[in-house]
């Protein structure tokens, strides 16, 4: 029989024949384009970790500079710093959660994982050396996304995401990453560079999720309000995207996932622990009757 496959996020244990975990997600960029996950603060930032811990939370992600390809959010490395540094600090102090910083510069990771973050959510795929670097000396775990590059002509948007995620998974490992504290994440939203519409490119990803599996990782997801649900369903303002990032996380759930993140962690916690059971894993939650 093969092994399970398992990972760790920080201290928490995920991957096949465990819950679905759940990270929330809060951001310091006013840029963002869901204003509906922006902190404007320390205090604010750690008083929505706690609402999201108390819904079903796991864990709780914190970015400082928008990531979305389409929205020019790139800010100087101070200013990151500045953002991000007090809420995760904050944010470990308040509260039991794992916290993950998503960041994809090396002085950035080292800095947030010295006040208390335990893992980094590099949407670069561990592009800088130096975040990995960072990474494996302090024993913590990463999340990798797909490596950017040009599209390979001679492989489809599954092949290369698959292709991707190895190089990224091989860089880490190279850099003295334990490979149980490597997450890899399929880059839904990322990638415009496709022969494809970049949205039927998100399509085939999440609906060949199950795919990556033989990666031996486990998976992480991000659909939460994504630009793909707009070009789904005519919902262009994030704010009415609620349903079908439901719809895309319990896909995802359903062809392997191990963790969803998720801008609205009470529905998705309920959603997940509904998903889970339908499919025969887990067990009665604890709401009674």
């Amino acid at each position: 029989m093969a092994a399970r496959i398992r990972g760790y996020l920080g201290r928490l244990q995920l991957g096949e024949g465990l819950p679905v975990r759940i990270s929330g997600v809060i951001n310091l960029s006013p840029e963002s384009f869901y204003k509906g996950s922006v902190a404007t603060g320390v205090d604010d930032a750690s008083r929505c970790a706690g609402i999201m811990i108390d819904a079903g939370a796991d864990a709780i992600d914190v970015g400082a500079m928008s990531t979305a390809p389409y929205l020019n959010g790139m800010i100087s490395e101070e200013a990151e710093m500045e953002r991000l540094l007090p809420a995760i600090k904050a944010i470990c102090e308040d509260h039991e959660a794992v916290v993950t910083a998503d960041t994809q510069r090396g002085s950035v990771a080292e800095a947030v994982l010295r006040v208390g973050a335990s893992a980094i959510n590099d949407v670069s795929g561990g592009s800088d050396s130096g975040l990995l670097g960072a990474v494996a000396e302090r024993g913590a775990s990463i999340i990798l996304l797909p490596r950017p590059g040009p599209p390979s002509g001679k492989q489809g948007p599954v092949e290369s995401t698959i292709t991707r995620l190895k190089e990224a998974i091989g860089a880490a490992l190279d850099a003295g990453i334990k490979p149980s504290n490597i997450v890899i994440d399929p880059g839904i939203g990322f990638f415009r560079d496709q022969s494809m519409p970049w949205y039927e490119r998100d399509v085939e990803v999440l609906a060949n999720l199950g795919s990556m599996i033989a990666l031996g990782r486990p998976i992480y997801i991000g659909v939460s309000r994504k630009s793909f649900i707009a070009k789904l369903t005519g919902a262009e303002d994030p704010s009415d995207r609620l349903g079908g990032s439901i719809a895309a996380a319990v896909m995802a759930v359903a062809k392997g996932a191990s963790m969803v993140r998720a801008h609205d962690v009470f529905e998705t916690v309920q959603a997940v622990r509904v998903t889970e059971r339908l499919l025969g894993r887990g067990s009665a939650g604890a709401v009674k009757e």
